[in-house]
């Protein structure tokens, strides 16, 4: 089974060539690397065209930014992977324990696959205390509305059957993007797995974009796609 990884970008300029340079080196099935710059002004997008205008990296450009909901939805409407995995651009995660997530998947046990920051015994970064908090309390509020048993419903690693996301429509633009997905996989009865993962939390000197806005969003799209309508997927046709 092929892989597409899909990355969100937008300003990361001081990390884009290393996390591009471990996705191409990391042993994976790999067929395409879709990469969706989200309107950078900090010299991204020219390091993108200069280096990385080539296979198995292909590009797309917002002309203006529209957040990473926008941005995996450009991402996922021009993947061809019999897999699609989600890839952040700022090196908290490791490209290279891709092949963990993946394999529920291969061996047909999984439609879907989350990676825990929470689970397992790899390597963390300390940084934020409240954030973690935040993490859990938005991961237990999905959790009891959707009657699944996540530990890290807020993760960047999500990956995915194609033929799941072929059935959804992602409709927020922002970082509420991961509780709609949530509560559309959960929706779909999707066979739903966790592995845990290492994480390289970065601060916000060193570029962290996430606020408490942030969250504000993700507690409505949590209500909304889960209590005050039925999620809308796409139709058959």
């Amino acid at each position: 089974m092929q892989l597409t990884v899909v990355i969100p970008v937008y300003d990361e300029v001081h990390s884009i060539r290393a996390i591009l340079d471990r996705m191409e080196t990391a042993e994976l099935p790999l067929k395409e690397v879709i990469v969706v710059d989200d309107c950078s002004r900090d010299g991204t997008r020219e390091i993108l065209e200069a280096e990385f205008d080539r296979p198995p990296f292909r590009l797309y450009f917002h002309e203006r930014n529209q957040g990473k909901g926008a941005a995996l939805r450009t991402g996922f409407a021009h993947a061809t992977g019999e897999i699609i995995a989600i890839q952040d651009a700022d090196l908290e995660y490791d490209p290279k324990e891709l092949h963990l997530l993946i394999r529920p998947i291969v061996d047909e046990l999984a439609d879907v696959v989350f990676g825990s920051r929470f689970a397992g015994g790899r390597a963390h970064r300390v940084v934020y205390f409240w954030h973690m908090v935040g993490n859990r309390f938005l991961t237990l509020l999905s959790n009891m509305l959707t009657n699944i048993n996540l530990s890290d419903m807020e993760t960047c690693y999500k990956v995915f059957r194609r033929e799941i996301l072929t059935q959804i429509k992602i409709e927020e633009d922002r970082f509420g993007f991961e509780p709609e997905i949530t509560a559309k996989v959960a929706a779909l009865k999707c066979r739903i797995y966790e592995v845990g993962i290492s994480y390289y939390g970065r601060t916000y000197e060193e570029g962290k974009k996430i606020g408490w806005r942030d969250g504000i969003r993700a507690i409505y799209a949590i209500l909304k796609y889960n209590l005050f309508r039925r999620p809308k997927l796409k139709s058959a046709a």
